[in-house]
């Protein structure tokens, strides 16, 4: 069987013997929608909140909060929209890179579309290290909230965000606009440290450690005014649903369209190759997500194959630097337990990993970089392939996840 899958701009080709072929696994389909009027209508009917208008009414300075390039949030398609409606209030606009570096030239334009330029003076990139912070409490867990001054000086507030399955906070979107989105490094440190316990996964929000952190968090912005647009993607990235209005609403509608779209039932294989589709194959950082969610599908002794471009590298590397300096898994988790730095959580969940199965790596990456991770490079997805089978030996089933970062298997024996 021959198998594409994409790789940066272009693809991965292998060859599969048919008696090791397992499945091919896609988030799943849902009926092709009209985008624009889809938006439209979630704007125009709110949930558990006045209309946009209504909402912006007498405001005095409008904060509109959005994603960075690291998620395929359809900012530009919902900015046109509600533009007219926010013209004329003179909105500031934020990029809620949490702890991400400053958007590229092209990046801001991947966010902003054509409006860019027009609203360039207007835009501003969150940093995490050194934008001004203000402390609005400090949660039960011990999170000092230190979030961008930005947001304390706004009365009314647009979120723009997208929700799909996360691996330690249950999903995007919603709350995270705020943590780790516009909050100070050491909030986010403290929140992400929260990312060790086994009730930080992915699809689960009850007794979820960081998401209740988060919910937390935000609700000590009192009575600050928050509109919310949250679009459900689909596994061609474009719209299937969407929701606005009060945030938490919002969030929980969004939330139960998402199981609908990327939980997927499929057996356990000996083999599974996680492919990071853009633009979450950002780095290696981003793409680490693709290996926790397929670890579910792999059976103890397998091999998880990461298939990711890489394009920009490693990304914040402090969880590089932790796993480089350990020869083993449960030496990494070891140092973890003793000290936690903010990407340690990051290293903790691939050297778990590491401690059931063994990972091979097809990227952009130099071969010393991935062994640093504790993944064995691979110069291309038909060697590692060839490698696993020849392994694991010749009665072994090779699955594809075609959108590992937010594809989420439901593992089940028929």
């Amino acid at each position: 069987m021959r198998v594409e899958v994409p790789y940066g701009e272009g693809k991965e080709i292998v060859e599969v013997p048919g008696d090791n072929v397992g499945e091919v696994i896609y988030p799943n389909e849902l009926p092709e929608v009209d985008d624009t009027r889809l938006l439209r209508e979630a704007i125009n009917n709110p949930i558990d909140s006045a209309s946009l208008e209504e909402f912006l009414k007498g405001a005095g300075k409008v904060l509109v909060i959005v994603n960075d390039a690291t998620r395929p949030t359809p900012t530009a398609k919902v900015l046109d929209l509600i533009e007219p409606t926010l013209e004329g209030a003179g909105a500031e606009y934020v990029i809620a890179t949490g702890m991400h570096r400053t958007p590229t030239e092209d990046e801001y334009r991947f966010v902003f579309g054509p409006r860019y330029d027009s609203i360039k003076g207007r835009v501003h990139s969150h940093d995490s290290k050194n934008s001004e912070f203000v402390h609005f409490g400090t949660t039960s867990r011990g999170t000092d909230v230190r979030m961008n001054r930005l947001v304390q000086e706004a009365d009314r507030i647009v979120v723009i965000g997208s929700v799909e399955p996360h691996y330690f906070a249950g999903y995007t979107g919603g709350r995270k606009a705020f943590l780790p989105g516009v909050a100070a490094y050491g909030t986010i440190e403290q929140n992400h440290k929260l990312a060790l316990t086994l009730n930080a996964q992915a699809l689960r929000l009850e007794d979820n450690p960081v998401h209740e952190d988060m919910a937390e968090a935000m609700s000590f912005l009192g009575g600050k005014k928050i509109f919310s647009i949250m679009a459900v993607l689909d596994r061609e990235h474009k719209m299937c649903s969407a929701y606005s209005g009060d945030i938490d609403s919002t969030f929980k509608a969004a939330v139960r369209k998402a199981d609908e779209v990327f939980v997927v039932k499929m057996k356990k294989a000996d083999v599974v190759v996680a492919v990071t589709s853009f633009p979450h194959d950002i780095d290696l950082y981003q793409s680490q997500k693709a290996l926790d969610n397929a670890k579910h599908s792999v059976r103890d002794g397998g091999i998880l194959i990461l298939v990711s471009a890489c394009r920009t590298g490693v990304g914040a590397d402090t969880f590089l630097r932790l796993l480089a300096s350990a020869t083993t898994p449960n030496e990494a988790l070891e140092k973890i337990s003793r000290e936690f730095k903010l990407g340690y959580h990051k290293a903790a969940k691939m050297a778990e990993i590491g401690l059931r199965i063994k990972m091979f790596a097809v990227t952009g990456l130099e071969p010393e970089i991935v062994r640093k991770a504790h993944m064995v490079p691979m110069p291309s997805l038909q060697e590692a392939v060839d490698r696993a089978l020849a392994e694991l030996g010749p009665g072994s089933k090779v699955t594809f996840i075609m959108d590992a970062v937010i594809t989420v298997p439901k593992v089940g024996s028929d």
